[in-house]
Formats: structure tokens, C-alpha cells, sequence
């Protein structure tokens, strides 16, 4: 009996016949296959945790630059107020002192305070007698009837507003004309008159 070397009895254990080599081809494709499978689940996972942390950037940076221009807005009100109080000492000034130096000083920093304004973006909303009203823009705390005005139209301006870019930071107080016409068929006309306590209708 001859003698067989151990690599002559490994080659015989291996099963190369066709049939097995297509079996062992097939397993290695689904083993591929699931491979890639899982790969592309990785892929696709790492891929949202990118678009996640790419939106929670965004959000956080939104956030900070909202929260940033809502103090800017605060601050703004506050010196707002100031420059209303400036309107309000520059109107009342008696006519005996409205040519003293102290009254030109006061003017000169009010200016400088509106020039600061507009610097920031701050901008007067157009409130102007016979201007339409503008719900967005205005805010009507008075109608007024016999005005010579159309229904709607500003008949004064009682604070002005203002706009801090393209956001209204104070809408513009005003008084809105009734309807009513201009007065013309009211008081001397001789027409029916409301009682005066009588509610008006439209």
C-alpha cells in the first residue's frame, strides 16, 4: 500500500466538483449582498446624523441671532421712548426761550439721536394726514367723524412709529377719519341727527 503525503489527503478533502463550486458562489453573493446591505445602512445612518447635526447648527445659529435681535428690538423701544421725550420737551418749549442756547442744545442732541437711529436700520413710518390706514404699520386709537377725511384715512398723527428694518418695532398711533363725509348733510344741513348718547351705525 503506498504511502499518501498529507497535502495529497487535504486536496482529496476538497469538494471540487461544479455543483459545489455554484453553491459556494451562490453563498458568497448573499453574504455580499448582506454586506453591502448593512453598508448602506451604516452609510445611510452616518448620513442623517450629518443632515441632523447640519439642522441643529442651523437651528441653534437662527436661534441666537432671533434671541440677538430681540434684545437689538428692546433696546431700540427704550430709546425710542427717549426720543419721544425729546419730541414731547422740543414741542412744549415756551416761544420766549425757543431761540435759547440751551433749547438749540437739546435740538442738537435729538438730532443726533435720530441720526444714531437710522444708523441702526430705524426707519419712521409714513403716518401722514390723508394716508390710508395700515393695520400692519398703524394703530387707530380714535375715530373721528366729520373730519374731511374718507373713511379710513389718517386724520393725525398722535406718536410716531417706526420700523427697525424690515420689522415694525412701534406701530404709528393715530386717529382714523369715521365715516361721515366731510360734515356737509351734519349740524347746519337740517338733516336727521343721531341723539348724541345714540350709537352710530355704519
Amino acid at each position: 500500500m503506498s504511502q499518501r503525503t498529507r497535502a495529497q489527503e487535504r486536496a482529496d478533502e476538497i469538494d471540487i466538483s461544479p455543483t459545489k463550486l455554484l453553491a459556494d458562489i451562490e453563498q458568497l453573493k448573499g453574504e455580499l449582498a448582506e454586506a453591502s446591505a448593512k453598508a448602506d445602512e451604516y452609510l445611510a445612518g452616518l448620513q442623517r446624523e450629518r443632515a441632523e447635526f447640519a439642522n441643529y447648527r442651523r437651528r441653534t445659529s437662527e436661534e441666537r441671532e432671533a434671541m440677538l435681535g430681540l434684545a437689538g428690538e428692546d433696546l431700540i423701544r427704550k430709546v425710542l421712548a427717549l426720543a419721544d421725550d425729546f419730541d414731547l420737551a422740543i414741542d412744549s418749549r415756551p416761544a420766549a426761550i425757543a431761540n435759547d442756547p440751551w433749547v438749540e442744545g437739546v435740538a442738537a442732541i435729538d438730532r443726533k439721536l435720530r441720526a444714531l437711529l437710522e444708523s441702526e436700520g430705524v426707519r419712521q413710518i409714513d403716518a401722514s394726514p390723508g394716508r390710508p390706514f395700515d393695520p400692519r404699520e398703524h394703530e387707530a386709537i380714535a375715530n373721528v367723524p366729520g373730519s374731511g377725511r374718507r373713511e379710513g384715512e389718517i386724520v393725525e398723527e398722535v406718536r410716531r412709529g417706526y420700523r427697525l428694518r424690515d420689522r415694525v418695532v412701534r406701530p404709528a398711533l393715530v386717529a382714523v377719519a369715521a365715516d361721515g363725509g366731510d360734515g356737509a348733510d351734519r349740524g347746519d344741513g337740517g338733516g336727521p341727527q343721531d341723539p348724541p348718547d345714540a350709537p352710530r351705525t355704519n
